[in-house]
């Protein structure tokens, strides 16, 4: 194993570091994601995020000025109280998935030469990371994750028990806006490296399986990282080895990882209640 990250780490050092830092941040944040049941937003953001580099092809500015910009005004949308409107939160979020997805396409057909930049956009490209590209993403996604680590106790009381929360005088809406608007910042950093479909691939495959095998959050927020990065890790040694798509090849041994997390923690669970009968 050290030699094979040996060897990816010299061919590719940008393409390793972007994706240790992605998998680790994103797989931490997407925990929340799922405590939330708000799993569709991850994507939602994506693929907004996503419609902001096509746009920013087009205009001719800095990628991370148009994902940005777009993520903002997303996660602007979604802080606005749901509770008494006509729509739920998710029907909003259907809507903005299909206007950025579809958008995404129109605009990168009109920017350039088309279908390899469309891919590009949509599914990223971890190998092509560059050292300008990672410098942007340890300007904030490092920030963003201290940040995280030092609101993390409020926001997990707003996530878990909202109402419980609100009695200790917690006021949810505010930790829960400033983690979507963080998650909002990272999604935009790491989108023209990682792609939408990695980046919800992170947000929930990864938290998903540590859930699967801890019922402790502590724990959980350990394993999610650890399991997203590994899955980095052999996702990159695969595509390398077998001249596959790094990062589609990332996603399926995030999976292959999550079936076997959970058949195993489900073994586990179902022997120890025999073990302790005997």
């Amino acid at each position: 194993m050290h030699d094979a990250m040996s060897c990816i780490y010299c061919q590719f050092p940008e393409a390793l570091t972007a994706g240790m830092l992605i998998s680790a941040v994103c797989s931490l944040l997407g925990v929340f994601v799922i405590l939330k049941r708000a799993v569709f937003i991850g994507i939602t953001l994506s693929e907004v995020a996503a419609c902001g580099v096509a746009a920013s092809f087009l205009l001719g500015i800095p990628p991370i000025a148009g994902s940005f910009a777009l993520v903002l005004g997303a996660v602007s949308l979604f802080a606005i109280p749901f509770e008494n409107q006509r729509i739920p939160r998710d029907t909003l979020m259907g809507i903005i998935f299909i206007a950025a997805t579809a958008l995404t396409i129109l605009l990168v057909s009109k920017s350039g030469p088309g279908l390899m930049e469309i891919n590009a956009v949509l599914y990223g490209d971890l190998i092509l990371a560059s050292t300008k590209e990672l410098k942007i993403l340890f300007s904030i996604l490092t920030p963003s994750l201290i940040l995280f680590i030092c609101v993390l106790r409020p926001t997990l009381y707003s996530f878990m028990d909202r109402e419980g929360a609100k009695v200790l005088g917690i006021k949810t809406w505010i930790w829960e806006s400033l983690y979507f608007l963080m998650l909002g910042m990272i999604i935009s950093a790491a989108s023209q490296i990682a792609g939408a479909l990695l980046i919800f691939c992170y947000l929930v495959v990864s938290p998903a399986a540590a859930l699967m095998a801890s019922k402790k959050i502590a724990h959980v927020l350990l394993i999610a990282p650890l399991l997203a990065m590994l899955a980095t890790f052999i996702g990159m040694v695969v595509s390398f080895n077998f001249d596959l798509p790094t990062n589609q090849t990332i996603c399926i041994s995030s999976c292959i990882l999550f079936v076997l997390v959970s058949t195993i923690s489900g073994v586990c669970r179902r022997l120890l209640p025999i073990e302790h009968q005997h």
